[in-house]
This record gives structure tokens, C-alpha cells and sequence, in this order.
């Protein structure tokens, strides 16, 4: 119980970094817009590092081959869900340009039926 639920803060936190590299520019467009592209590029990077520092500990935590209490399949159906989760909040508190509308729920339905169906033994 401690390792999945280890796995899963970890998968937050990775997320929270990998949304801010991969999305952070275009929120902050107006600090960055003097930049050249090259140098957002490796702004980016650094910021993955992060993500990379907390995605990598999550996976060997919360794998079944280290003793974790998730396969493979889980564990990725697991991060998908935390991704769009922890991006979703990001797009709703940063990005305020874009609104949540029904088919983002039926999305989000499908993924939950993902998650039921990948855990079922």
C-alpha cells in the first residue's frame, strides 16, 4: 500500500514538471517571447530533468519486477491518468483560454474504463 501509494505522489509531482516543460512556454509566452526557440527548447529540457528525477524512482517503486505492487501495464495506465489529471488542472488554473467541455468528460470516462480494465485479473 505505501509503495503504490509512494508510486503515485512521485507520478504527481514527475507530471507537474513534465506539464510545465512541455506546456509551461505557451502559458508564459509573454516572459519568454524575447527568447529564440533554441533556448526554450533547452529551458524545457532542464525542467524535465526534474520530471525524469521523480518518473524514474516512481516506475522502480511501484514495479512488480522491484517488488512494487504494479505490472507494467498498470503502472502506465496509472501514469496516463495522473498525466491528463495533473494536466487538466494546469489547463483550468494557467491556461485560462480553454474551458472544459463535455467530450473532455467522455475522455476522461474512457480512461477510467482503462483503468478498470487493465487492473482487472
Amino acid at each position: 500500500m505505501l509503495r503504490g501509494l509512494a508510486t503515485v505522489l512521485l507520478l504527481v509531482v514527475s507530471n507537474a514538471f513534465m506539464t510545465l516543460a512541455w506546456y509551461g512556454h505557451i502559458t508564459f509566452k509573454s516572459k519568454l517571447e524575447r527568447f529564440g526557440l533554441m533556448v526554450i527548447v533547452l529551458f524545457s529540457w532542464c525542467i524535465a530533468l526534474f520530471e525524469y528525477c521523480f518518473q524514474v524512482p516512481a516506475n522502480r517503486i511501484g514495479s512488480a519486477e522491484f517488488g512494487g505492487p504494479f505490472s507494467i501495464w498498470e503502472l502506465k495506465v496509472i501514469q496516463e491518468v495522473v498525466s491528463l489529471s495533473v494536466f487538466t488542472l494546469f489547463a483550468l488554473v494557467f491556461m485560462k483560454s480553454d474551458t472544459l467541455r463535455w467530450n473532455h468528460f467522455a475522455g476522461f470516462l474512457c480512461l477510467v474504463l482503462a483503468v478498470y480494465f487493465i487492473f482487472r485479473k
